[in-house]
């Protein structure tokens, strides 16, 4: 594994503001060794769902941008759009929520592009040598790009036990069709927890989910497994096999992950940022309290030892009482299997 370097939260001078902690990482860690002048550089970012304000700060983005414009690079922000429904489905409305969320002139010296097309169906083949797929469907501006820094805000994950770096590849970096080749995983309804509420109904976007008698039915041959109906339930009513899907699951997203860099050996850098370090994915429209404190930026060329650092920071750390977090408050107890149980979020490091 690579190095992976930190700076840590906190700050009592100028010389530690984020801005300056950023561009010491960048340097630190060989962004000019990954970027080249002249490059065309994706800059992967999670623009957050409208009503979410968890997702990393674009003035703090924008920092990163300004140390691949001092390379001579180009960069521009991308992500791809979302199976579910929200404001991030196609590009036209994607585009909207980015620049509804700070990412966009004056912010930015640079464009936001929607790597996969309009509605999510540019993508480009890229081989890939694992025991799900042996082609994965990469977004094509993303494979078309030169160069990638990848932003990830380090944070919990319903199906994945948490998203880093490696999600913000896999998902991240897929087209409309290769999310659906991922989300292999489909729900079930706890019947003595629903409460007929409908949410779920609502949150489905493919009306696979119906009222039976005094149950829910959900239509599992027409389900794209998008989890939503999970994310959305008030009573915690719907549930995965996780013995079984829940590894797929992983296992799928990470070959989706190596495909995204396929072509980028030496040509891809990453920033987490551990802060604000929610339960859930910046993809739900909303964001509960952080479940431990702010820990830091941590900045690498190797993906898997970034992912591996933040994991072990975040296991580390006290615990806040009253968040999602139900126990394990002491440092160095595994937090993200108590948030999420039955997930597994070690098999995306392992695998």
């Amino acid at each position: 594994m690579e190095d992976v370097y930190i700076a840590r939260a906190g700050a009592q001078s100028k010389s530690r503001n984020t801005g300056n902690k950023i561009k010491a990482l960048c340097t630190a860690a060989g962004l000019a060794n990954m970027v080249n002048p002249g490059d065309l550089t994706a800059v992967k970012v999670h623009f957050g769902e409208e009503g979410n304000d968890a997702f990393v700060n674009p003035i703090h983005v924008a920092s990163v941008v300004k140390e691949i414009e001092a390379i001579g690079a180009g960069p521009f922000l991308t992500d791809t759009n979302t199976l579910y429904l929200g404001g991030r489905r196609n590009a036209v409305d994607h585009a909207k929520t980015a620049a509804l969320h700070g990412f966009c002139y004056p912010v930015f010296d640079c464009p936001v592009i929607i790597a996969d097309g309009l509605r999510g169906q540019s993508f480009t083949p890229v081989d890939v040598y694992g025991k799900h797929f042996d082609s994965v469907k990469i977004a094509s501006d993303i494979v078309s790009a030169d160069s990638m820094v990848v932003v990830s805000h380090f944070k919990g994950h319903e199906a994945a036990g948490f998203g880093g770096a490696l999600k913000n590849l896999g998902m991240g970096c897929a087209s409309n069709e290769g999310k659906r080749e991922q989300h292999t995983t489909r729900p079930m309804v706890l019947e003595d927890r629903c409460i007929l509420c409908g949410a779920c109904m609502n949150a489905c976007p493919e009306f696979c989910i119906s009222v039976a008698g005094s149950s829910i039915s959900i239509d599992l041959e027409h389900c794209i497994g998008c989890l939503m109906c999970m994310n959305t339930c008030p009573e915690h009513a719907i549930d995965l096999d996780w013995q079984d899907d829940g590894v797929v699951f992983v296992e799928r997203m990470i070959e989706y992950a190596s495909g995204a860099v396929g072509n980028k050996t030496g040509k891809a850098f990453y920033i987490n940022f551990l802060t604000n370090i929610t339960p859930h994915c910046d993809c739900t429209p909303w964001n509960d309290i952080p479940f431990v404190p702010d820990i830091g930026i941590l900045a690498s060329i190797d993906p898997v030892a970034l992912d591996k650092a933040c994991y072990d920071l975040v296991n580390a750390e006290e615990g806040v009482f009253g968040s999602l977090l139900p126990d394990h408050h002491r440092p160095g107890e595994e937090k993200f299997t108590r948030v999420w149980p039955g997930t597994s979020p070690e098999l995306q490091i392992s695998y």
